[in-house]
């Protein structure tokens, strides 16, 4: 759509320099992005949720020996993360198993991008159970198992930004890049 989007401008460029025709501003304006419903919204609450545990591991463990862990990271819009149980690796396999609990106290995280569902600004509050395997290499595929008897998500999400707000279990099973579960009891889903 970029690509589109440059060629119609180069295109009005040139037809008002050299042919002395005019272009609406309509062909500059790329068009709005497709509404963001109930599905829609707890897809990016989950990827937040997910990439917001995929940064507290990064912060805490990622580097650090195989074995027990118990670590506490601050979280980029305030609150903390902490991390702990069990990371041992695979090197052939380029893979790590994973045993872990996310302890998430007011942890706020910021993500924006040009595609409107990978937008959002989150406070989550809640522990939740990771086990399986992370993938560390190309190799390898990412397959785990989330828990949360309950989770606090707060904020919003997508662009333009919509309210956000659930506290309740959250269950999520993430096969490659693919995350599917529930949230509320409300089958959700998102690709990573």
């Amino acid at each position: 759509m970029r690509a589109s989007l440059v060629l119609s401008v180069a295109l009005c460029s040139f037809a008002s320099s050299y042919l002395g025709a005019g272009c609406s501003s309509a062909a500059t304006t790329p068009p709005p992005p497709p509404p963001c419903e109930e599905d829609c919204k707890d897809g990016v609450a989950l990827k937040a949720l997910r990439e917001t545990m995929k940064l507290a591991f990064n912060l805490t463990l990622q580097g650090k020996p195989v074995g027990e862990h118990d670590l506490t990271t601050p979280c980029p819009l305030g609150g903390t993360a902490r991390v702990f149980g069990t990371a041992t690796s695979n090197a052939v396999q380029g893979a790590t198993d994973v045993r872990l609990t996310y302890v998430l106290a007011d942890c706020g995280y910021l993500f924006k991008d040009d595609d409107a569902e990978d937008n959002y600004s989150m406070r989550l509050d809640g522990t939740i159970t990771q086990e399986g395997i992370l993938a560390v290499q190309p190799s390898a595929t990412s397959a785990l198992v989330m828990k949360s008897e309950k989770m606090k998500l707060s904020g919003t999400v997508y662009d333009p930004p919509l309210d956000y707000a659930a506290e309740c279990p959250i269950e999520l099973g993430q096969n490659g890049n693919k995350l599917t579960g529930t949230i509320c009891g409300r089958e959700a889903k998102t690709d990573l």
